[in-house]
């Protein structure tokens, strides 16, 4: 009997519609396509997501969102099985829309719920198996690496812990975006290609 398609959804960031990362999410779209997988796509800026938590939310964070344009965001969350970012790293770490949504959606009662004893705080969102990054990073691996990385432990680290507990997660970064070549991009797309095809 054939397993059900993974429903994976494709969290993409970026502002400008012709950038590579544009690129990046083409080919990310296509291999998961290719391999049978349900996509969703989420492109944030294109949508024009507020990322701003308002004075309310905060005040009333101890429950799930009720602004309305959160509720597909939290619907796909639902539905996700597998969660793919496509986006930019800037100055080590997410940018700031993406960081916005994960402020918003990733919310109580939505992915966690937080006991009212102050325990520990209990996952909704184990039904997710797979956690992913795909981003550009104008810095070298090495830089990237002595300042810590804050953008793949944020996804790959804070997010996962609240995942299935054997969640699989893949990192693919182009590094020394600044000084990219056109040979460069086109291999990191291969990889991008090659990756998604065993994740």
């Amino acid at each position: 009997m054939q397993s059900a398609p993974l429903r994976c959804l494709v969290v993409y960031c970026h502002p400008v519609p012709e950038s590579f990362c544009a690129a990046v999410r083409d080919t990310a779209l296509a291999a998961l396509s290719d391999r049978g997988w349900e996509v969703r796509l989420v492109d944030l800026y294109a949508e024009g997501f507020d990322p701003i938590l308002s004075p309310e939310e905060r005040r009333n964070m101890d429950r799930a969102p009720t602004d309305p344009a959160l509720a597909p965001h939290i619907e796909n969350i639902r539905w996700a099985q597998a969660v793919l970012f496509v986006y930019p790293t800037w100055w080590y770490g997410l940018p700031a829309v993406l960081k916005g949504w994960l402020d918003r959606v990733w919310a109580t009662d939505v992915a966690f719920t937080l006991p009212p004893d102050g325990g520990r705080i209990v996952s909704l969102v184990s039904h997710i198996r797979k956690i992913g990054v795909i981003t550009t990073c104008g810095a070298s691996p090495w830089i990237s690496f002595l300042m810590g990385q804050p953008g793949r432990k944020t996804i790959l680290r804070g997010m996962r812990a609240l995942c299935a507990p054997a969640a699989r997660t893949l990192y693919v970064a182009h590094y020394n975006m600044d000084s990219s070549t056109a040979e460069s991009r086109a291999a990191f797309l291969g990889k991008v290609k090659s990756k998604l095809t065993r994740f």
